[in-house]
């Protein structure tokens, strides 16, 4: 039965809380702030030197990535990966415990879940509910800062799990895969921009759009396994078929494939440039959009 909740895909704040009582300090179970926002908006850092689920150690994107590409949240090497896992205290044996801040109860944390579940490590689970949903239940918070010792992690790339421009490319002929896109139906179609500057919405032809918000309660909570596999139903998504996930820069995408593993499909793969990269790269025939007609 522990076994069976060390490796659950979502845990709640009440088994979260009671674990962090429970266990001494150590590798055995590590917590990840994942947060990030729009640098006008809020300051993560700030956020999670201020309060924090206690003993969680801070994940920063914008640290763990790819710094050469020009694409916003690219997947790191291998190499980099595991030396930053392993300064945050993980090991190969660690149940990691991801969540964030966001006001949705969930944003980035699906993004490093799936970072390590793509990197190999399966004792990986999300927060159900957020910090948000934390703070609601009136939940333990500090401003001290764990400073776990470094542990050795070996990651290992399931490239499976992963999709390049080439393949999306190839794919709107071949068809070999569902492609869906997670962002919302205005940036989807191109009726409302996107957010930043330098790129304008729309979608690559072919694919399916999914609000990943549709996936989440009003709470911020993970909505049922009935409720969600009626949400693939009605977009005509077969969960049986092979499944890859676009949206901005590969963050959003992985909550449909968080969503996606909770009923039992475990090989969902990202298409890790997303639209970032497809805006900038392929032919104008191939971007979908009603924004420059709108524009005009």
């Amino acid at each position: 039965m522990v076994h069976q909740l060390l490796c659950r895909t979502m845990v709640t704040a009440k088994w979260l809380s009671g674990a962090l009582q429970a266990s001494r300090p150590g590798p055995a179970l590590r917590v990840l702030d994942a947060s990030w926002y729009m640098p006008d908006e809020r300051d993560a850092r700030k956020e999670f030197a201020e309060k924090h689920i206690p003993g969680a150690s801070f994940f920063d994107i914008d640290q763990c990535k790819d710094q050469a590409s020009p694409y916003e949240k690219m997947l790191p090497s291998e190499g980099h990966f595991a030396e930053y896992v392993g300064n945050l205290g993980i090991n190969n044996e660690s149940h990691v415990v991801v969540y964030d801040g966001d006001h949705l109860g969930m944003f980035y944390a699906p993004r490093v879940w799936w970072m390590m579940k793509v990197f190999g490590h399966h004792k990986v689970s999300v927060l159900d509910g957020g910090f948000k949903n934390w703070l609601k239940q009136g939940l333990p918070v500090t401003s001290e800062t764990a400073t776990p010792k470094p542990e050795t992690f070996r990651a290992v790339l399931n490239p499976s799990m992963v999709k390049n421009f080439e393949d999306i490319q190839k794919n709107m002929s071949s068809k070999r895969f569902q492609l869906v896109d997670s962002r919302s139906e205005g940036r989807y179609k191109g009726t409302e921009p996107e957010p930043g500057e330098g790129i304008d919405p729309g979608h690559i032809p072919g694919s399916v759009n999914l609000p990943f918000t549709s996936l989440l309660t009003e709470e911020g909570y993970q909505k049922s396994h009935d409720e969600i596999r009626h949400l693939f139903q009605e977009k005509g998504i077969d969960l049986t078929k092979p499944l890859t996930v676009t949206c901005r820069r590969g963050v959003t995408a992985c909550h449909i494939a968080l969503a996606a593993f909770l009923l039992g499909k475990e090989d969902t793969a990202i298409y890790d440039g997303s639209w970032a990269e497809w805006f900038y790269r392929a032919k104008p025939e191939h971007k979908i959009s009603q924004w420059r007609s709108n524009k005009g």
